[in-house]
């Protein structure tokens, strides 16, 4: 349906139809400009989402759990979801609202252009209707001026009494009049016959011509409109299948949740690699009570030896393996109180003979071997210890485990490093050999010195690395050792020797242990041995440690837990146990008070008489 043979007469009405065409297209680009700020900030607030969530730290510190990791793709996912709504916001940037305002521009010019011509077609038409109209007025007005001439000579005919000359001239003034009057009907017959001419030329020509140039620009709108919403929704739809790949890597990402292997990730991260402690031993306290002959007395000696020795047995000695016991570490539970009575005198001669018959000397030894094997472990999360504890460069204060992990992870490092240096030496070299072919480029010999210099550092790196490798041998040789060890005394459950309070077993107890701190010269200790509560002969295995070196307290150490010792800065104490590795020296001090001190607290020096003791 055409425009020009139907609205031929609602020009003023296209024009209002025009315009509010324009104007919706304009608000259909300002909701689309809306929405694509929608998916802009949508997209920020994602971004800012993932950016506040995202770990803060460097790789290697970042957490190992698959919990962990699996949220972290999450966020990646996540990332690459807001970087859609980007695209989604920029394509419907560029191929919608950008369009739509280029065409509202270009559809404005062109509806101007097209009422500009439908307006002067239409003035052109009035100014010929104007021409027209005034060559009728001038007609009928001729006509008029024509008719009075007439009354005006046929009256002066008729009288009898007007002169002839004023006839006459009545007669000459009707032929004027009638001529002028024939003459104004000429020329409005021409006006008429040009004005409707060009009026059947302008409905029928150029009004039709022109309103089906607007028919088609209204409709190249509603086009252009169609194909917009085409574009807002592709621009939705093209991002749905990355969209759906992000979603099904969240998927992914939860599924590779492993509660099993971040189990296996704690116990790999906090593993320590000591032993765990023995048994606790039974301290019989009941040796010093009264024996009646009742049935409830639980008595290990005959009756008959009993009425022979006419008294009660004699009190444990306070240096009898039994009580230094309860100076080690008790890791579940408060040490056992020990009797507030003071020791007794030494035995007599009866109570040893009583003492040979009630107790054999393999008993002894076993009780003996038990007492030590089971000496509870000092734990090391002392976080005391570690809060005035120096860091060393072997990482000897952390437990063997740890201890191991660092230094391999400083050695991968190390590697690293020599490997960039040994790259840029190559560069250094390859550079070097193009300047001697081409020496316009530059000078061989001003490279020299950063060459010497890369090798320089690749010695030093290989030097920290076999100095790390042999620590890690070291602690792996340890542990390997350990781990024998225990399982020999799983097999076996006969220990031998003593155990060092984090669990590592030994039986050489003069193996000799250098540190490299300084030496300080303590007065020479006396003898440990001298004590007036001793056993006799055949309790000689029952003699506290002997002293195999002295140390002197570099730091103080308060001892607060239980199995550590507490010491002043610049004492002197006796050392009766070796550093096994796990960083506790077992020492005593001039009082008869023993525990473990850190080894990193003290400047250590061994006897050279205890060496094979």
């Amino acid at each position: 349906m055409s425009w020009g043979t139907e609205l031929w007469d609602q020009f003023d009405s296209l024009d209002k139809h025009t315009q509010w065409g324009i104007d919706f297209l304009e608000r259909y680009a300002k909701f689309v400009k809306e929405r694509l700020e929608i998916e802009q900030n949508y997209a920020k607030q994602l971004r800012g989402l993932v950016k506040k969530y995202c770990p803060k730290r460097s790789k290697d510190e970042e957490p190992r759990f698959t919990s962990c990791l699996s949220f972290y793709s999450i966020l990646n996912e996540l990332n690459d979801y807001a970087g859609q709504r980007e695209l989604v916001a920029e394509e419907m940037a560029h191929k919608v609202y950008g369009e739509l305002m280029k065409y509202s521009q270009d559809l404005k010019a062109e509806r101007k252009h097209h009422l500009q011509e439908g307006r002067k077609a239409q003035q052109y038409l009035d100014q010929c209707w104007k021409q027209m109209d005034n060559s009728k007025k001038k007609f009928e007005r001729e006509c008029k001026e024509a008719e009075k001439s007439q009354i005006t000579f046929e009256r002066l005919d008729n009288d009898i009494n007007a002169t002839k000359s004023d006839v006459e001239r009545a007669k000459n003034q009707l032929y004027a009049r009638t001529h002028a009057a024939d003459e104004s009907k000429n020329e409005y017959a021409s006006q008429l016959q040009n004005f409707n001419a060009e009026q059947w030329k302008h409905f029928n020509n150029a009004i039709p011509h022109i309103f089906k140039n607007v028919q088609a620009m209204d409709e190249r709108r509603t086009v252009k409109l169609g194909e917009t919403y085409q574009s807002f929704a592709e621009a939705e739809r093209r991002v749905i299948p990355i969209i759906s790949k992000c979603l099904d890597g969240m998927i992914v990402a939860a599924k590779a949740v492993d509660e099993r292997r971040d189990s296996a990730i704690v116990v790999e991260s906090f593993k320590s690699g000591f032993d765990p402690p023995g048994d606790y031993p039974f301290e019989d306290f009941s040796q010093n009570l009264s024996r009646t002959g009742s049935d409830g007395t639980i008595s290990n000696t005959p009756k008959g030896d009993r009425e022979k020795d006419g008294g009660p047995g004699p009190r444990p000695d306070p240096k009898h393996p039994m009580s230094r016991t309860k100076n080690k570490l008790w890791l579940f539970g408060k040490k056992p109180k020990s009797p507030s009575s003071a020791p007794p005198p030494p035995p007599s001669s009866s109570s040893s003979s009583f003492l040979s018959s009630r107790f054999s000397s393999e008993k002894v030894s076993h009780y003996l071997s038990e007492i030590k094997t089971t000496v509870p472990r000092i734990p090391q999360n002392l976080r005391a210890l570690k809060r005035g504890a120096p860091s060393l460069e072997d990482f000897s204060h952390l437990p063997p485990e740890q201890r191991r992990k660092r230094l391999q992870q400083r050695i991968d490092e190390l590697h690293k490093e020599l490997q960039k240096e040994m790259d840029q030496r190559d560069a250094l070299n390859k550079m070097k050999d193009v300047y001697e072919k081409n020496p316009q480029m530059g000078d061989p010999s001003s490279l020299q010195p950063k060459i010497s210099e890369t090798i320089c550092n690749m010695e030093k790196l290989r030097s920290e690395i076999h100095k790390n490798e042999t620590w890690l041998s070291e602690v792996e040789g340890k542990q390997s050792s350990r781990d024998r060890r225990h399982s020999a005394d799983n097999h076996h459950r006969t220990p031998q020797g003593r155990e060092s309070p984090e669990g590592s077993h030994t039986d050489d107890t003069g193996q000799e242990h250098h540190t490299p701190h300084r030496h300080a010269k303590p007065p020479q200790p006396g003898n440990p041995n001298s004590d007036p509560h001793e056993f006799d002969d055949e309790f000689d295995d029952d003699d506290p440690l002997p002293v195999i070196g002295h140390c002197k307290a570099l730091y103080g150490f308060d001892g607060q837990n239980e199995g550590t010792l507490s010491m002043a800065e610049d004492e002197v104490l006796y050392i009766i146990e070796e550093d096994k590795g796990d960083g506790w020296t077992r020492a005593r001090k001039q009082n008869g008070v023993e525990g473990y001190v850190p080894t990193s607290y003290v400047d250590i020096t061994l006897e050279k008489s205890s060496k094979g003791s």
